[in-house]
């Protein structure tokens, strides 16, 4: 148990390190609590671990070993059965694909983090990952596509901030004009 403490505090401290931008220093800390982790037979938070490796990957522009680490990390979660935590490194993956300049793939894992968001009635995340499926799909040209994708995710958001619930007013304003304008 000891070492599991241990774990927690260089994982928070992993964290506050990543926040603060100092990556090098934020991938040991995580690295460390990944051994004790694994080393406490607490798979889970192991492969949490890598996930953050491949964050931290992620802001360093090492695109290919964060896709490395979070393909590990979803590996371990599909073979735990823990649906949430693939369906987030799935979403997590979209990005160093997309920075690599390969829109689809980083489309495809948010569509799949999407899909599994739905079937566990999480529509809070499911929500996030379509916004971030917008933003991505803005960014690569598909405008239609992108502006469709925002509003079913905005709808979609059980706790839309307050600039989203207005856009979501307005959307719905929008919505209801346009369709007295078709009658």
């Amino acid at each position: 148990m000891p070492n599991e403490v241990s774990a927690q505090e260089l994982k928070s401290e992993g964290q506050r390190l990543f926040y603060e931008g100092l990556y090098e220093e934020a991938a040991a800390a995580f690295e460390r609590a990944r051994a004790l982790f694994a080393a406490a037979g607490n798979e889970g938070e192991a492969a949490e671990m890598v996930n953050n490796l491949g964050l931290v990957h992620h802001s360093q522009g090492k695109w290919d070993e964060a896709i490395a680490a979070l393909e590990q990390a979803r590996a371990t979660f599909v073979r735990l059965g823990d649906r949430s935590r693939e369906a987030q490194v799935l979403a997590n993956m979209s990005r160093p694909y997309a920075a690599k300049g390969e829109p689809e793939k980083a489309r495809e894992c948010l569509q799949q983090a999407a899909d599994i968001f739905a079937a566990l009635g999480d529509e809070q995340r499911r929500g996030e990952v379509l916004l971030e499926m917008s933003r991505q799909m803005w960014k690569s040209g598909a405008r239609s596509e992108a502006v469709a994708t925002f509003e079913a995710g905005l709808q979609t958001l059980q706790k839309p901030s307050i600039s989203q619930k207005a856009l979501r007013s307005l959307l719905n304003l929008r919505n209801r004009l346009l369709t007295r304008k078709s009658r």
